[in-house]
């Protein structure tokens, strides 16, 4: 039963758990401060300098934690939220373009909650930064070059694509999410640990609404009953065309 299963197991899901076995996320924790070489981190400009991107403060920030764990955490803490931003900015573009019977007005509600909820782990998380003394990276191209997940290309796809391509980033997501908290109990970083853990349940709970709906199940047959002649609406059911059940 089990090779079986496997045999017939949804392409969309098997591609995306062959992608995961090939994932190889890591953080950029040697990105730390100016480089020119990154986009917004020109420094010709005559704003009053204070901090450094990617940094934290020396002393201080009101976080009793050692300077050199509130760095580890604020950059971890940091390629989170430029790949959340990417996540949603992914979402946006896929909430646009819906289209589809089950997926106009299903999808494009569903795509609006998770647009919501990012948004949310989003100032969360650059939150968490900002209180361990850390500058959070804003420019949204130095996201997308910090992010361990990345956009998709340009263009419209079929909604199963755009729908496959999210809950790839959201279990490359999760997966990142548990490495950084199980470093932060190593370092008794309780605070930090506390906010991913609530990130990470409700990103879970993003990716098993994708996963449901990539599952093969499904009330829309499309318009074959139109054109193959047999002029039963119902398929294989014996009802009668007439019917008005149908």
């Amino acid at each position: 039963m089990n090779e079986q299963m496997n045999e017939h197991m949804n392409s969309d899901i098997a591609r995306i758990m062959t992608n995961m076995s090939n994932f190889q996320g890591e953080f950029n924790l040697t990105k730390s401060g100016f480089n020119p070489q990154m986009p917004g981190h020109q420094t010709n400009h005559h704003m009053i300098f204070r901090q450094q991107p990617r940094t934290v403060k020396q002393i201080g920030a009101g976080i009793g934690l050692p300077y050199e764990v509130r760095l580890e955490m604020a950059l971890m803490l940091d390629d989170h939220q430029c790949a959340l931003t990417v996540a949603l900015h992914q979402y946006n573009k896929h909430h646009w373009l819906s289209e589809g019977a089950e997926s106009f007005l299903s999808l494009h509600e569903l795509f609006d909650e998770h647009r919501d909820k990012t948004e949310k782990h989003i100032d969360m998380i650059g939150e968490r930064v900002a209180r361990l003394g850390g500058v959070p990276t804003a420019h949204p191209v130095t996201q997308h070059e910090l992010s361990y997940i990345k956009h998709e290309v340009e263009g419209r796809y079929t909604m199963r694509d755009f729908i496959r391509n999210d809950l790839e980033h959201e279990l490359k997501i999760q997966e990142m999410l548990r490495r950084t908290i199980a470093r932060a109990h190593n370092l008794q970083d309780w605070g930090t640990a506390e906010v991913l853990q609530d990130v990470l349940v409700d990103r879970e709970d993003l990716a098993y609404h994708l996963y449901s709906v990539l599952e093969d199940d499904t009330l829309v047959r499309g318009m074959i009953h139109l054109l193959d002649g047999s002029g039963d609406m119902a398929g294989d059911r014996p009802m009668n065309p007439n019917s008005k059940l149908q």
